[in-house]
């Protein structure tokens, strides 16, 4: 557990020395906040800011993910990672680290684009919702970060993580009900966007705002952050690098 606590640290003190990381985290996220949330003619809700915020959270946890592989990449580019595995501490606390760093870090950015979202307008969720939102958020970071830090892990270099980053960003950001609901879409995009994860999460967090308890959302984003955790941490135990 120590030793968890100290790579995450590492990683922390990394990301905030890295400003220019900081800010350009948000910007995208902002973005669509502004240019989407209030600039769009939505008539299928009376405050589409308010719908659409929650897939903006989700996206925000999406891209620190995404982009969190990386940092294992990095590690293992510059050597670093070999280094790590040849202590005495359990490999399975620099994976562990890891994961935690990517998301608090997607937490952190999240908080910041809510804050945004009440100052442009968004309604405020009761404190107890609003807790189990960042849970919401925590799981599905959780998950999403053990399938990139095992990508890395598996691919030879950053430029072929790059390319898979690429390649899965945009389509499961398009293809969930992150900017229109499920009846608004066509028919294919509806089935494609109920099977994505990144739905799951959305879905969740609006039920949320409506008064609900997303049990089914809980339980399946929990018990497949589970298996892919378990995936991830048994390629890590067996990587040689």
């Amino acid at each position: 557990m120590i030793s968890t606590f100290h790579y995450l640290e590492r990683d922390f003190r990394r990301w905030v020395r890295g400003r220019i990381n900081v800010v350009s985290a948000l910007v995208m996220p902002a973005a669509w906040l502004i240019f989407v949330g209030l600039a769009l003619p939505i008539r299928f809700t009376d405050n589409y800011l308010d719908f659409i915020t929650p897939g903006i959270l989700v996206l925000t946890m999406l891209g620190a993910s995404l982009q969190g592989g990386s940092l294992l990449m990095f590690d293992k580019v510059l050597g670093f990672l070999p280094k790590f595995l040849a202590m005495p501490a359990p490999r399975e606390s620099i994976l562990y680290g890891k994961i935690l760093f990517i998301t608090m870090r997607g937490l952190v950015q999240s908080t910041v684009i809510l804050v945004l979202a009440l100052i442009l307008g968004a309604h405020l969720l009761n404190p107890l919702l609003l807790i189990q939102t960042y849970m919401v958020l925590f799981i599905f970071g959780i998950l999403l970060s053990s399938v990139m830090t095992t990508v890395a892990l598996t691919l030879e270099d950053h430029d072929s993580y790059a390319a898979f980053n690429s390649i899965v960003s945009m389509p499961l950001f398009f293809t969930s009900s992150a900017l229109m609901p499920y009846d608004q879409m066509p028919g294919w995009l509806a089935a494609i966007a109920m099977l994505n994860p990144v739905s799951y999460a959305i879905d969740g967090i609006r039920e949320l705002q409506a008064g609900v308890f997303p049990a089914d959302t809980f339980l399946g984003l929990t018990a497949g952050a589970a298996i892919v955790l378990a995936v991830s941490v048994y390629v890590f135990r067996k990587a040689t690098v």
